[in-house]
């Protein structure tokens, strides 16, 4: 990020006139093909500016008019005030007649974040992104996601669960199913899994061998890939080698899952699925 973006987020300023061009023209394009666009989340110092700019792009593309989110705001579960910023989010999409387009993210900026902003531990990083996930799933508001005005509607979401987690990713899965059998899938919200390339593959083929995908068309599974010159990825690629060492715990799950997997794909080759 230049260093003049970076002072407008932080003093929470609107983009120049020449950023809005740019955005506004990338937003049309993605607008055109049909396809969304997931600023992310960055340290905290910065969050607040690119909250701003993310949510007045949402009130101009996230219509109902065109029935689904284009831009979507990043939340990182890792922060404490994450219930309450979303919530507030989340009402002003009601009032204001957009659609919340919600992208949950556990966060990346864990060792350079002031301390007293996030939580003590992992599982109470855990437990604040299956909150947040559990009201978006049931588009219902919560003690920990309320409304400031009794009485307000819960709003039309779009949701993204960016995660490597497989108890989220459960969790998430067996309140879909439960709404599915009581109702169409088309009034559910839209809902993407999301895994990095090359992080928690397990978790993504069992999402796309799931016997329930079929009776869940909103729902998408999708592999996020950094692209660019290595120096301009670099601080992506550097994010994901520090949650690389998590990953090495998960080494023994993953070895089972691609083991299940090959042979699936064997049997598969041989006429025995």
């Amino acid at each position: 990020m230049g260093r003049a973006a970076l002072h407008l987020l932080k003093t929470r300023q609107d983009p120049s006139p020449d950023m809005l061009t740019a955005i506004t023209a990338a937003c049309d394009a993605a607008a055109a093909k049909n396809v969304v666009l997931l600023p992310g989340a960055e340290e905290e110092s910065s969050n607040r500016g690119l909250e701003k700019w993310t949510l007045d792009l949402q009130r101009k593309y996230n219509t109902a008019s065109r029935g689904r989110a284009v831009v979507y705001t990043t939340y990182q579960c890792y922060l404490k005030g994450t219930p309450t910023r979303l919530a507030h989010h989340l009402e002003t999409a009601q009032k204001e007649g957009f659609i919340a387009g919600v992208k949950l993210v556990r966060g990346a900026y864990l060792a350079s974040e002031p301390r007293n902003l996030i939580w003590e531990d992992k599982e109470g990083t855990d437990a604040c992104y299956d909150l947040c996930a559990e009201a978006l799933l049931k588009q219902q508001w919560t003690p920990d996601i309320s409304a400031s005005s009794p009485g307000t509607p819960f709003p039309c979401v779009d949701i993204i669960l960016a995660t490597h987690n497989a108890s989220t990713i459960r969790k998430a899965q067996n309140i879909r199913t439960q709404q599915l059998s009581s109702q169409p899938p088309e009034l559910l919200p839209r809902l993407a899994y999301i895994q990095l390339l090359g992080m928690a593959d397990e978790l993504s083929q069992a999402l796309v061998h799931d016997q329930g995908k079929s009776a869940d068309p909103q729902a998408r599974i999708v592999k996020c890939m950094t692209w660019g010159t290595t120096t301009e990825c670099l601080n992506f690629l550097l994010r994901r080698a520090s949650e690389n060492k998590e990953a090495a715990m998960r080494t023994e799950d993953t070895r089972r899952a691609m083991g299940i997997e090959l042979w699936r794909r064997m049997k598969s080759v041989l006429g025995l699925a």
